[in-house]
């Protein structure tokens, strides 16, 4: 949560959504789940990237959905679909087929290395807290060619070490390791937080941007590990009014993602 004295236009989930948005700018087949990632995906689609197809793990592709979905298996995403296909052949022809070029995905955690958990918290036998597991991102982390991760940014999710590896990012520091592990994807390339947002320079998270209101400091106490800050670190653009407007209007009119 956001400290009280920040007070700003915009709530920090609808800064993430506007820059998931704009990094898919030029991007032409996402994968997409379902809250965060749906939203971004859909507002691309309406600015930056009109000829945006978007692809459901449900079995749905080039979707336009003509409301905001509850769940991958809401009718809705049927809504002016090119295809609608099961899930097997989902996976099998357009995921490991490699045609899908950026997808989004979220964990409880996140290490240095892109690689994510969303197992259990805790030791796997007796775990503090069990989650939902992969779904598809395990397959999706390995195949798609770019992956786009968006999550709060904390101390408690940002670790030095992951209790379970679910969905593998670049693995370690070793150059090559995922075309060494036969992953034909090239992993991570952004992960975009609340208060900013990083890329992966040599396989390692590097903080690139950070959003008005924060500091370099601030985004340090998050993370676990020593951060690495590019020389040319940005500061991230504001969510544009047209951009809220879709948003709030149109793809979450009742804030049920957007609120907070």
């Amino acid at each position: 949560m956001e400290p009280m004295d920040r007070m700003f236009a915009y709530t920090p989930s609808e800064m993430m959504i506007a820059t998931a948005a704009r990094a898919l700018e030029g991007e032409r087949v996402v994968f997409v789940g379902v809250g965060l990632p749906n939203i971004a995906c859909n507002l691309a689609q309406r600015t930056v990237s009109p000829d945006l197809e978007l692809v459901y793990e449900s079995g749905v592709f080039s979707a336009r959905p003509a409301r905001l979905p509850l769940s991958i298996g809401d009718p809705t995403l049927v809504s002016c679909a090119t295809s609608v296909v099961g899930m097997a052949d989902l996976f099998m022809n357009y995921l490991q087929g490699g045609r899908i070029e950026t997808a989004f995905l979220g964990a409880a955690q996140i290490d240095r290395c892109g690689n994510l958990n969303s197992t259990v918290i805790g030791d796997y036998q007796n775990p503090k807290v069990r989650l939902p597991g992969s779904g598809g991102a395990c397959e999706i982390a390995i195949h798609a060619r770019k992956i786009y991760i968006i999550m709060p940014l904390s101390k408690r999710s940002f670790v030095e070490k992951l209790h379970f590896i679910t969905s593998p990012g670049h693995v370690s520091h070793m150059p090559g390791e995922r075309v060494k592990l036969g992953m034909p994807g090239s992993g991570p390339q952004l992960v975009i937080t609340n208060q900013a947002v990083f890329e992966f320079r040599n396989g390692e998270m590097t903080l690139y941007s950070i959003h008005p209101g924060f500091t370099v400091d601030e985004i340090k106490s998050e993370v676990a590990w020593p951060l690495k800050v590019a020389a040319d670190l940005q500061t991230t653009l504001l969510p544009s009014d047209d951009e809220l407007r879709i948003i709030r209007k149109e793809l979450d009119p009742d804030g049920i993602y957007t609120s907070k």
